[in-house]
């Protein structure tokens, strides 16, 4: 019943090889679908969230305005603590009882935890295996604005807003290179699940 973090920068496949593990049996619980919804209309998050920052981060239709938030706490460091001390730990509890219910449903499932900010936020946790998706930033660039249409300057400042691929690299059990092809990326991913399979 591994436990696994599988992290990388944006625009570093870690979706690619999310998708890979799962058509292979994994169960993968995704970080950033957990945020959508202990962030859902009505929840104690949401309402937390606009006594902290005002009512008008909330939508007509009751839902988080994640562009306006985002624009509110974008480089300020303080307002993106505070809006991380909301979230990152009703984001751990829901995890946990994710993670919970899928090895009560399959004591021996491998269960993969898809997180983007393992770095900033759950680098400590008892993982099994840390599993970093790796391409230089050079390319996650050049991916940001070609196949997300992202303007040059908007998509560099994802990236650093980040932390730096050393510190990623220096948590990783296993890295996957996903500078190459699709296949390669693919290939060292059937790798990896033949001995998480196995452990």
């Amino acid at each position: 019943m591994p436990l696994i973090a599988l992290t990388g920068g944006i625009a570093s496949g870690k979706s690619t090889i999310s998708r890979r593990l799962q058509k292979h049996g994994a169960v993968v619980v995704d970080a950033d679908q957990i945020v959508r919804d202990v962030q859902a209309p009505g929840s104690p998050v949401l309402r937390e969230i606009a006594a902290a920052f005002g009512d008008d981060v909330i939508d007509p239709s009751g839902a988080l305005d994640r562009a306006g938030l985002g624009a509110r706490v974008f480089g300020d460091d303080t307002a993106l603590k505070r809006l991380n001390a909301i979230v990152h730990p009703a984001v751990r509890a829901e995890s946990a009882r994710r993670f919970r219910e899928a090895f009560e449903t399959d004591a021996d499932a491998v269960v993969v935890y898809d997180v983007p900010l393992l770095v900033e936020a759950r680098a400590d946790d008892p993982w099994d295996t840390i599993i970093v998706a790796h391409a230089p930033a050079a390319e996650r660039l050049r991916r940001l604005i070609e196949l997300r249409g992202l303007e040059p300057g908007a998509a560099q400042d994802r990236i650093d807003a980040q932390v730096s691929d050393e510190k990623r690299l220096e948590i990783a059990d296993t890295v996957i290179d996903t500078s190459g092809t699709m296949e390669h990326t693919l290939e060292q991913t059937d790798a990896v699940w033949k001995q998480l399979a196995g452990a």
